[in-house]
């Protein structure tokens, strides 16, 4: 006689736990491992499931902040596009970290001169709309202070 492994397939209704189960497919096929596991195992997916996909719901205190944090350093790359304006990050001027959306909303020339030309782009992430709003607020306050190709990518 064969037992059959349990299983705990996705209920996109019930808010999950750390300590909840959950069986999800992978290369190797299904994989069973409580909430917490999956965080350390693929945050990066977890993550999708939650924020992109909507088909999984968490505690945010014991799961989402724990995620962010595993998230941060299994894919940083992945972290810094997700988090965008919302990454803190250390700017001239304050001493401690900042959000980077006050410098990029309260001081765009300052921003700009930070993250382009003082080669920070590599910080905070911009997805195309918000460098083109940032390019725009910066030629309508100092149009010598774009770079060609940004001049460029306005026109």
């Amino acid at each position: 006689m064969i037992l059959e492994e349990t299983t705990y397939p996705l209920d996109s209704e019930k808010t999950y736990f750390s300590m909840d189960y959950l069986t999800l497919e992978d290369e190797n096929g299904s994989k069973t491992l409580r909430l917490g596991a999956w965080l350390n195992e693929d945050p990066v997916r977890i993550h999708k499931m939650i924020i992109r996909e909507k088909i999984l719901q968490v505690d945010e205190i014991e799961v989402l902040n724990p995620l962010l944090s595993k998230l941060r350093r299994a894919d940083p790359d992945y972290f810094k596009r997700f988090m965008g304006l919302s990454l803190v990050i250390d700017y001239p001027g304050f001493g401690t970290g900042i959000v980077a959306r006050i410098p990029y909303e309260n001081d765009p020339v300052g921003f700009y001169k930070w993250w382009r030309k003082g080669k920070h782009e590599d910080k905070v992430h911009l997805s195309l709309g918000w460098q083109i709003k940032l390019f725009q607020k910066v030629n309508q306050m100092d149009s010598r202070m774009l770079l060609k190709k940004d001049l460029e990518l306005l026109k």
